[in-house]
């Protein structure tokens, strides 16, 4: 896996983005599957940037592998934040209106909707989140 560390901080944002673009720099994908794969990645790392380390800095660690057969991205965001499982909020209830829906939950919502798998451990006083997107599946 290819490795990048950053300071957990909103303007890092486009070095996320721009590691994601290296790693697929060499891989023909469905470009509707990329976007849904940036959408999520953006997702998570400004949940990170906003949520783990509260008034105090931290680093995110982003992992990336990508393998051929099927063309499939995984993606590991490791941050040392405060304990923190994503997945096990209830999703939102987007039948609502928006003045009748509650504030939080819809990103990850939006991340499950959009890649094929995603998964959450804590280990070693690490948040891991790991999330998966076959690129070439339409």
């Amino acid at each position: 896996m290819n490795k990048l560390t950053v300071p957990a901080k909103i303007e890092n944002l486009q070095k996320v983005m721009d590691f994601l673009g290296d790693q697929l720099d060499s891989v023909d994908y469905v470009m509707k599957a990329r976007l849904q794969l940036e959408l999520s990645i953006e997702e998570a790392y400004v949940n990170i940037v906003n949520y783990a380390y509260g008034l105090e800095e931290g680093e995110v660690i982003i992992c990336c592998n990508v393998g051929e057969s099927p063309l499939k991205v995984t993606m590991q965001f490791i941050d040392y934040g405060k304990q923190y499982n994503p997945l096990e909020n209830e999703d939102p209830d987007i039948s609502l209106s928006a003045e009748e829906k509650e504030i939080g939950g819809l990103g990850i919502f939006l991340i499950k909707k959009n890649v094929d798998d995603i998964s959450y451990k804590y280990r070693d006083g690490k948040n891991i989140l790991t999330i998966q997107k076959k690129l070439n599946d339409f």
